[in-house]
């Protein structure tokens, strides 16, 4: 059996939900469903996906975990991002991982994932990474704010399998980490990548906007700035916004 199974379907309703019913075990690790279209695409919460047909990359990969605690999940995340992003860069520079899960190119998103893991007796059983990777579409026209795409980076097409294959084999690779418990070199890692990691921005919470710079993301996910005064605030995802 080996290690990473592929699946192709030029449509469907979404990747993500394919999988959640998806019973076959031919992945012995990983199970990667990638698709021309999805006709529910979606993103975080209840963001949509803009993807032009046959365009770009968007995929899902199916896992089990082995020994994960349920509080410690946020690091399947990372290990995911950290894929991406190393794959991408072979064919760009100046990305950075934008928290939670984006992939920032300079200021402008070229990559976000989805994360739905499975929990039972306190540990993470498995996890349904679903990603989409702005490839070889020229122009958006959704709302998006700062959408980019390799073509409009790089001027030419991007071969989406053999990308699909780069990051399936790296995403393999850092679970194999998770899995041995070594969850702070992913979590160093992950940090060393962070978008705006150093200097002060403008953010923006229930309050409204302020200036901070970023110090730290806790291992559980929660993301900690220092505002100018010097005063902590720690953020779940969505309760604070990046001011671009």
């Amino acid at each position: 059996m080996e290690d990473i199974h592929t699946i192709f379907l030029p449509e469907t309703n979404s990747t993500n939900a394919f999988l959640h019913s998806y019973k076959g075990e031919e992945g012995r690790r990983l199970t990667v469903l990638w698709t021309d279209f999805q006709t529910a695409g979606r993103g975080q919460g209840t963001n949509a996906w803009e993807s032009e047909r046959g365009q770009n990359l968007t995929f899902s990969v199916k896992t089990s975990l082995e020994n994960l605690p349920a509080r410690l999940q946020y690091v399947t995340l990372e290990a995911c991002a950290l894929s991406v992003r190393e794959t991408l860069s072979e064919l760009v520079g100046d990305l950075t991982i934008k928290w939670p899960n984006d992939i920032y190119w300079c200021d402008r998103k070229l990559s976000g994932t989805l994360s739905e893991c499975t929990l039972f007796g306190g540990k993470v059983t498995g996890c349904i990474f679903g990603i989409g990777i702005n490839v070889n579409q020229r122009t958006f026209v959704s709302d998006a704010p700062n959408p980019v795409s390799l073509w409009q980076i790089l001027g030419c097409e991007t071969d989406r399998k053999t990308l699909l294959s780069s990051v399936a084999r790296r995403l393999l690779a850092y679970l194999e980490v998770v899995n041995r418990g070594d969850y702070q070199t992913i979590h160093a890692a992950y940090k060393h990548w962070l978008y705006r990691a150093k200097g002060l921005y403008s953010f923006e919470d229930a309050d409204g906007v302020f200036r901070a710079e970023v110090a730290d993301v806790k291992e559980t996910g929660p993301l900690v700035l220092r505002r100018e005064d010097g005063r902590l605030s720690e953020y779940a995802f969505k309760e604070v916004k990046f001011i671009i």
